[in-house]
């Protein structure tokens, strides 16, 4: 009969030593495959890089466009009539206070307009030329009124017409990315027609009319705002003021007993408020 020893059991922290080792046995053998082959772990997907912010909009460069909008002139008048043989002097000096007075009117302006802006940072220069068609006529008429010696019913008039309005402006704002606001100023062109006119009721009526046009040069101020929608394209609103100096018109009145020298003077503002489009190149 053969006697067989027994087995001795395993001890359970041995096992538990060999279950710990596995986790660590499986990564090296994962990094000695890298390790082993360069290729596959350069086939692996990397992480895309963040994309780079996009450069902030350049002004710089010319360009050309067109614009429209409303336009507004006004005018303040004043009237002499001098004394002659028609009205005598308390009717000439009435009629010399109601021949003074202002008028406006609103109109539809439209146009074009050229320039060309330089950026340094975050400042931008520019320099623009525009011209829109504006006919505009502010005008009174008194015609309610009695000379006060002679008693008739008369009538005193004065318009003012302006046909066009032109600029030549300096530019300069700040830019903030795609928009840009601004300020600026120069010179300013119109054609002026001024008319001063005279009627009375007598038998026979007594009448004069004095008229003139002239191009006119004056000053211009405003302020804008652009917005660049497109690379080429932009979009504005604009705000002018001009001021032109005063015309003067000399004529006379002429009826019974005679004449009487009949002068006025006249002023001239334009206001713009207009939208615009411009293209870049």
């Amino acid at each position: 009969m053969i006697i067989r020893a027994a087995s001795s059991p395993r001890k359970p922290h041995l096992q538990l030593r060999r279950e710990r080792r596995l986790p660590s046995l499986v990564v090296a053998l994962f990094a000695a495959g890298f390790a082993a082959n360069p290729a596959f772990a350069a086939d692996m997907p990397a992480k895309a890089p963040a994309p780079a912010a996009a450069p902030a909009y350049q002004w710089t460069g010319c360009y050309f466009g067109a614009n429209g909008g409303a336009g507004a002139s006004s005018s303040d008048f004043t009237s002499t009539v001098g004394p002659g043989g028609h009205l005598v002097p308390g009717d000439a000096t009435e009629v010399s206070n109601d021949g003074t007075g202002s008028a406006n009117i609103t109109k539809l302006i439209g146009g074009g307009q050229a320039g060309c802006n330089w950026q340094t940072n975050t400042v931008v220069f520019g320099l623009e030329g525009d011209f829109d068609y504006f006919r505009g006529t502010s005008s009174f008429f008194n015609n309610t009124n009695i000379l006060p010696v002679s008693g008739l019913p008369f009538v005193i008039g004065q318009s003012m017409t302006a046909t066009y309005l032109a600029t030549v402006r300096p530019r300069i704002g700040i830019a903030a990315d795609r928009n840009l606001g601004y300020i600026t100023g120069g010179v300013a062109f119109t054609r002026a027609s001024y008319t001063e006119s005279y009627v009375d009721l007598g038998v026979p009526p007594g009448s004069g009319i004095a008229t003139a046009a002239k191009e006119l040069t004056g000053w211009t101020a405003g302020v804008g705002w652009e917005h660049a929608w497109a690379d080429h394209a932009t979009f504005k609103i604009e705000y002018l003021f001009a001021g032109f100096p005063k015309t003067s018109v000399a004529g006379v009145i002429v009826g019974p007993g005679g004449v009487n020298p009949l002068n006025g003077t006249a002023n001239l503002i334009i206001q713009t408020l207009r939208g615009g489009v411009n293209f870049k190149f």
